[in-house]
């Protein structure tokens, strides 16, 4: 009898932080003791872990079991330590050898009858034990494709308790099957591959006609990243438009793809054999979502990312956002600014990640009528004015480009047919205008015009006099204040960027305006 040593990982939010799981099998009233903060899921396993055990076919200890998770100030949540506290307690019973298990680090939650169940947050966790120098994790065989992810690590797989245990004893661990996973991207890649990862029917932007202007402010939107506000009836394609933005959008990179996977497996939504995401996500909340939705929450010690992380590097759409509570879109605001959302709870805050591209839709007014002879709209003027009004305007100062979407008559509809494009070739110039501002912001943290700050754009990126002149204007007639200056100087960047043009001039500066002013 012997103390045991193995480890785990305790995620804390989307990050991992190694954990020690010590085992000691000693003289004592018999029982088994769990110590090092750990929530109620934790704490259950001694009851999950004992008949795996014996339902494996191997002995329980019938004497004093202590269980260490190092370290203690460190909380423990979730069923993830399962397999570690299982492997540690044989250690220290001497049913496999101890130095075995002290360098792999073991990840999986345990069935009753010895199996390994499938987990949360595996991809995050072998990160943890990538930057650890850890060489060999095992997971359960459902987790090993996400788990493969990450290179320079040995990922075995294993589906029940008995047979790691068969494989830890012979000591030949290179016998478990090795899981190999899906591709990852190189950093900064830009695949020319399909526009999507999503299912095999792709949205494509020339089903949207009879909107020129909103077709040519979505393709602006995602060649800068920019913030997108669109005013129309209903019918008029919002939610069309909205839903082919991640089309335009360049394929995610190496870093940019495992950020955003590692986010969707700890909320437990990445897709059925697709571990890996390529493609930036959309996320469209229903208008009912409350703010620990949309920004995360969560009771009892366990937090789980909200829309706004779900949607990083990726876009977050608000269809009817007038109709969501005023809370929730002032919650916006700060990761909006930021690219993060902090939580606090007692236990302590988490920090998810939240660069993400918002787009936002309503109606003129509460009835959605058109307005036409056959559709009169009945609201008043007020009632229209408080409606659009629940859009706060320190939020719609950080919307970059605004856009009144009409209805288009039939002879619209036919002549715009002819200059409609697809969305292979908008996400191609979307995809050259975002190579420029790579290039011009190499060296930087920025990976697009809209994250660029303001102390930069008034320096090293400062537009010559002439280019401002229409901004100064602005400033002069009080339409444009400091924040919107900043998000309109981004604009301009981002026009010169798809005019191929090294800087802006007073044609941008001007376009950038009437964009951001847009929806009166």
């Amino acid at each position: 009898m012997a103390v045991a040593r193995t480890r785990c990982v305790a995620l804390v939010g989307v990050t991992g932080r190694m954990v020690e799981v010590e085992a000691d099998v000693g003289p004592g009233v018999a029982g088994t003791h769990f110590i090092g903060l750990l929530d109620t899921a934790t704490s259950e396993a001694r009851g999950r872990v004992r008949s795996a055990l014996i339902n494996s076919r191997f002995a329980w200890p019938d004497t004093r079991i202590t269980v260490s998770l190092f370290p203690a100030s460190l909380p423990k949540r979730g069923s993830i330590f399962d397999l570690a506290i299982a492997v540690a307690v044989l250690g220290a019973a001497g049913a496999v050898p101890a130095h075995r298990i002290a360098d792999p680090l073991f990840l999986g939650e345990l069935g009753l009858d010895g199996r390994v169940r499938p987990i949360r947050g595996v991809l995050p966790a072998v990160l943890a034990a990538a930057e650890a120098g850890i060489g060999t994790v095992v997971v359960p065989a459902c987790n090993a494709a996400e788990a493969a992810l990450v290179p320079g690590l040995t990922v075995l797989p294993v589906t029940r308790l008995g047979e790691l245990v068969r494989w830890l004893r012979t000591g030949d661990l290179n016998r478990l099957p090795i899981a190999a996973g899906p591709p990852v991207p190189p950093t900064g890649a830009a695949d020319a591959g399909s526009t999507t990862s999503g299912p095999e029917s792709t949205p494509d932007l020339r089903d949207v006609a009879g909107q020129p202007l909103a077709r040519r402010a979505l393709e602006v939107c995602a060649a800068g990243g920019h913030n997108l506000w669109m005013v129309g009836p209903p019918g008029t394609g919002k939610t069309m438009l909205a839903e082919r933005l991640p089309t335009l959008l360049p394929p995610l990179g190496r870093e940019e793809a495992l950020q955003a996977s590692a986010i969707q497996s700890v909320a437990g939504t990445l897709p059925a054999g697709r571990p890996l995401l390529t493609r930036p996500p959309f996320v469209a909340p229903h208008h009912s979502a409350t703010v620990a939705s949309i920004v995360g929450g969560g009771s009892g010690g366990t937090v789980r990312p909200g829309a706004v992380s779900l949607a990083h590097r990726g876009v977050l759409f608000l269809d009817e956002a007038p109709e969501f509570a005023a809370s929730v879109l002032e919650s916006l605001r700060q990761p909006l600014e930021s690219g993060t959302v902090t939580i606090a709870r007692a236990s302590g805050t988490i920090t998810f990640p939240a660069r993400f591209m918002l787009v936002l839709a309503a109606n003129p007014c509460p009835c959605g009528r058109p307005g036409t002879s056959r559709e009169p709209c009945r609201c008043t003027p007020g009632a229209r004015r408080r409606y659009l009004a629940r859009l706060s305007g320190p939020l719609l100062d950080r919307i970059d480009v605004k856009v009144r979407v009409g209805r288009a008559t039939r002879a619209e509809l036919l002549a715009d047919r002819h200059f409609t494009e697809s969305t292979e070739v908008v996400a191609q110039r979307v995809l050259l205008a975002r190579e420029r501002a790579a290039r011009r912001l190499a060296g930087t943290p920025w990976r697009a015009n809209a994250e660029v700050p303001s102390a930069a754009l008034h320096d090293e990126f400062r537009l010559p006099s002439e280019a401002l002149a229409p901004l100064h204007r602005g400033l002069d007639l009080g339409t444009l204040g400091a924040r919107g200056l900043d998000r309109v100087l981004r604009l301009s960047w981002t026009l010169a960027d798809l005019a191929d043009r090294e800087i802006p001039g007073e044609q941008e500066t001007s376009g950038a305006l009437a964009m951001w002013l847009g929806v009166d």
